[in-house]
């Protein structure tokens, strides 16, 4: 779920962080660095709770609706409980590893903030999506699973009250949003009805590599700071650091640091990831400032050989 740029992301948070606060406190640093990717899988399992909470909503209002004298629209529907019987939506509300996962952590969030499933929910049954599908006496699979991915797509994840729940929560969640929803929406188009209760609880890291790639770069990072600071002194004679934006220097500093200590990673995929990251995060012209930096210390380094580059995808 969390890629490589993810990662560089989180470091470079932690980084601001610390900037920030003033505070040179290595071991705080690398336990919020450990607290905002272990959060991250926390935001992924909230997202899939809260389709178990909108189905127990649904369930809820059916019992209900069989009791009263009026009916609304959606007691008209034909075939009440077909919501209820989606297909896919079972597959997450009868998984027990996700069950026992969000109890585990003690994820009862929607069990307390109760009006967001109750917006979610009205906001469903009110889409077209909804009404087209509940029109329909049955559907295969394929057409429960598109549902799913529909509704998700737009109604759950661009919900403003959803994401400003999130926002309150955890600061770092502003970034984690769009990375889970996506990861989230590749996993609906990709589910078979066949697939084990695991497919919905995947590994944060693609292996423990990438924890340790993480912690080595903070770490570096935050340790040779001064001499990191030279480097880009050394490339921009007027420098003045003042002047050059938190999160530009934090992004040089990174990635000088990557260059010099990660071996198996090619300077070019270096430079291009931390120019994409500061075309996101940074001012319009910081990627072409970091980048000429860059290049002049890869053209330097390579004369000293310094950059000791080995493995796959390397010339």
């Amino acid at each position: 779920m969390l890629t490589r740029r993810h990662i560089r992301v989180k470091v470079m948070q932690c980084i601001y962080a610390l900037t920030q606060a003033k505070d040179d406190s290595l071991r705080k640093q690398e336990n919020f660095l450990q607290a905002s990717i272990d959060n991250m899988y926390t935001l992924y399992l909230l997202m899939f709770s809260l389709f178990i909470e909108v189905h127990e909503r649904a369930s809820d209002q059916i019992n209900l609706s069989s009791k009263k004298y009026l009916a609304n629209a959606s007691d008209n529907l034909p075939n009440k409980e077909k919501f209820l019987n989606n297909k896919l939506l079972l597959q997450i509300v009868g998984n027990k590893s996700l069950s026992d996962e969000l109890e585990n952590r003690k994820l009862n969030n929607w069990y307390l903030n109760e009006e967001y499933v109750k917006i979610i929910y009205k906001e469903i049954i009110e889409s077209e999506l909804y009404q087209e599908y509940m029109a329909k006496p049955n559907s295969t699979y394929e057409e429960d699973k598109k549902l799913i991915l529909d509704l998700f797509k737009n109604i759950i994840a661009p919900n403003e009250k959803i994401y400003e729940y999130f926002e309150d929560d955890k600061l770092t969640w502003v970034d984690d949003i769009p990375i889970v929803n996506t990861y989230i929406l590749k996993q609906f188009k990709k589910v078979k009805e066949s697939d084990l209760p695991s497919y919905f609880l995947p590994p944060l890291l693609k292996d423990s590599e990438d924890l340790e790639y993480a912690n080595k770069l903070l770490t570096k990072t935050l340790l040779n700071n001064q001499k990191l600071e030279k480097e880009i002194e050394g490339k921009t004679p007027n420098w003045d650091k003042d002047r050059i934006a938190d999160i530009d220097a934090i992004l040089l500093k990174m990635a000088i640091c990557e260059l010099l200590n990660f071996p198996s990673i090619p300077e070019r995929v270096t430079i291009n990831e931390f120019l994409e990251i500061a075309k996101e995060y940074s001012t319009p012209k910081s990627s072409i400032f970091i980048n000429g930096i860059l290049d002049k210390l890869v053209k330097e380094y390579m004369d000293e050989g310094k950059l000791k580059k080995v493995g796959r995808g390397l010339l």
